[in-house]
């Protein structure tokens, strides 16, 4: 932690007294179990609360917000869990059902949810490059003039701003690798800087951070946003060759990866960060890591295995001070 100390200002963060960090469990691992089952899944796992899927194929589809939201979170909460956040569908103010999500969040006591993504054009004859998978195939000749698409994106990050401070609900944008906007991370800053972060903000994701930027690059991207980040995601991958024999992130079990796990925790410490930090298992488990609603392996050998990541994460967040 000392070789860190120069890594940032003494202001960053400094709104935010760190104190015990709560750790939840992102609820796309747990679509195989209903309400009930998934809150006391989770509790007996080991974690503080849920990051509930509120979006198409979620456990709260965002239709029946209004009705499912506050029977969710009263459910989770009487588990002994926190709801700190869900995850939308959101993009911006004019995303389907935005305004009510927004609104239930706020009045069933949830104050932040994960928004995003926005691509880098609007045009529907360019590809879907949104994941590292497409980008891989990236066709030539795809110019995006990035300063006009970002001053375009900055006017919707303002009324979705303006909406959430209305509720006083805070949207945390989730950066991911890839050809898409907050991959690079300065691209994200530049759309939130000016902005309260009570309202719009970071949520973090240190293992798309060091995909994009493997030696110092996510160094440097935690630096940027640590005064505006409300919330971080933890994963780990490794680097290997797919079917095509193409480079691309692998996903993996926490501390068998390239993420640099110890040194983030000793950052986020130094910065005072308060917010949740979301567990995601997000290589090959069964269907967990797809959302799927059924499992095709045995379920004991599941919840150990992400019994064994949830043990892994708090090590390092105890070395760290954090919990």
């Amino acid at each position: 932690m000392t070789g860190l100390a120069g890594l940032w200002s003494s202001e960053a963060g400094a709104a935010n007294p760190a104190g015990p960090l709560q750790i939840v469990y992102f609820s796309k691992h747990l679509q195989w179990l209903n309400w009930e089952q998934m809150a006391e899944t989770a509790k007996e796992l080991g974690f503080d609360g849920l990051d509930v899927t509120v979006r198409q194929g979620g456990h709260v589809e965002p239709a029946r917000v209004q009705e499912d939201l506050p029977k969710v979170a009263e459910i989770v909460r009487q588990a002994g869990l926190s709801i700190p956040m869900i995850t939308a569908g959101i993009v911006d103010v004019d995303s389907p059902d935005a305004e009510a999500i927004i609104r239930t969040a706020s009045e069933a006591g949830i104050t932040r949810y994960r928004w995003g993504w926005f691509s880098w054009s609007d045009d529907k004859k360019v590809p879907d490059l949104s994941n590292y998978r497409a980008t891989i195939e990236r066709p030539s000749g795809l110019l995006i003039d990035i300063p006009d698409r970002l001053a375009q994106l900055k006017k919707r990050v303002a009324k979705l701003a303006a909406l959430n401070e209305k509720y006083k609900v805070c949207a945390m944008y989730h950066n991911h690798s890839g050809n898409m906007v907050g991959a690079s991370v300065w691209d994200l800053w530049v759309l939130i800087k000016d902005h309260d972060p009570r309202w719009v903000s970071s949520n973090f994701d240190v293992g798309h951070a060091t995909v994009e930027g493997g030696l110092g690059g996510w160094v440097n991207s935690t630096r940027l946003m640590t005064p505006s980040m409300r919330g971080v995601a933890i994963k780990d991958f490794k680097w290997g060759k797919n079917a095509k024999g193409q480079w691309e992130p692998i996903w993996c079990p926490l501390g068998e990866g390239m993420v640099n796990f110890p040194a983030f925790f000793a950052m986020l410490k130094q910065a005072n960060f308060s917010g949740p930090v979301q567990m995601h298992t997000e290589y090959p488990l069964g269907g967990v890591d797809t959302g799927a609603k059924t499992l095709n392996m045995d379920k004991a050998e599941v919840l150990a295995t992400i019994r064994k990541d949830l043990t892994t994460l708090k090590g390092w967040m105890r070395q760290a001070q954090l919990i």
